[in-house]
C-alpha cells in the first residue's frame, strides 16, 4: 500500500509500515527526525491534492481541540484558533483516501464531529503508560490489543515544562505504531 502519515515528524508510524513492506511516507511542517527522503516537509493537505494514497493516518494538532486545554477554549474560540483546528481535522476526515485513521486525545471533536470509533491506551500495546487516545477510522478495523502490560502510569502527563514537551507528548508509542502496521496491512 501507499501510506501517508500526516502530522508526523518522528516517523515512528511511517517506519512501522515500511518494515511491513509498504511505500510509507511521513508529512509535517517540521523536519523529520528520520529519513528526509521519506518525508514531505509541507502541509499535508497540499500533498493530498497532488499525491494518491491507499491509507492515511493523521495526527492533527490537538492544541486547540483537547479537553486538557479547556480553560483556554473561550479565548481560542474568540480568536479563531479552535475553528482552524476543527476545519483542519474535518478536511482530513474528508480526504480522498479509502482507508483513514485520525488520532487525537479526548477533546471537542467527539461532539463537533462524532464520537471516536475507538479509545485505546498505550498499556494495550506493551507500554506501561496511560494516555487515552481516540481513533476515528474509515475502512479499517479497530486495533486489537497486542501486549497488555501493568505499570500503568501517567508519565506523559507529568513531563516537566520544556521547549520540547509538546513534541515528546505527541509521539506515537512504538507498540501502537506496530499494531497499526500489522493490523491495517490489508
Amino acid at each position: 500500500m501507499r501510506v501517508i502519515v500526516g502530522c508526523e515528524f518522528s516517523q515512528i508510524v511511517t517506519m512501522a509500515f515500511r518494515k511491513k513492506g509498504h511505500d510509507a511516507f511521513s508529512c509535517d511542517l517540521l523536519p523529520t527526525e528520520g529519513n528526509p527522503q521519506l518525508h514531505f516537509q509541507e502541509d499535508v493537505l497540499k500533498v493530498l491534492e497532488s499525491e494518491k494514497f491507499d491509507l492515511g493516518i493523521f495526527h492533527p494538532p490537538c492544541t486547540h481541540l483537547a479537553v486538557s486545554g479547556a480553560r483556554w477554549f473561550a479565548e481560542k474560540r474568540a480568536d479563531g484558533r479552535q475553528q482552524q483546528g476543527i476545519d483542519f481535522f474535518m478536511r482530513l476526515v474528508h480526504a480522498p483516501i479509502e482507508k483513514i485513521a485520525i488520532e487525537n486525545p479526548i477533546g471537542i471533536m467527539s461532539t463537533i464531529y462524532r464520537r471516536p470509533d475507538q479509545i485505546l491506551q498505550p498499556f494495550w500495546f506493551g507500554h506501561g503508560e496511560t494516555k487515552a487516545t481516540c481513533l476515528w477510522i474509515k475502512g479499517l478495523p479497530k486495533l486489537q490489543p497486542t501486549n497488555i502490560v501493568s505499570g500503568r502510569e501517567a508519565r506523559v502527563h507529568r513531563m516537566p515544562p520544556s521547549p520540547d514537551r509538546w513534541k515528546n507528548r505527541s509521539r506515537t508509542y512504538k507498540g501502537i505504531a506496530e499494531a497499526m502496521a500489522t493490523q491495517w496491512s490489508c
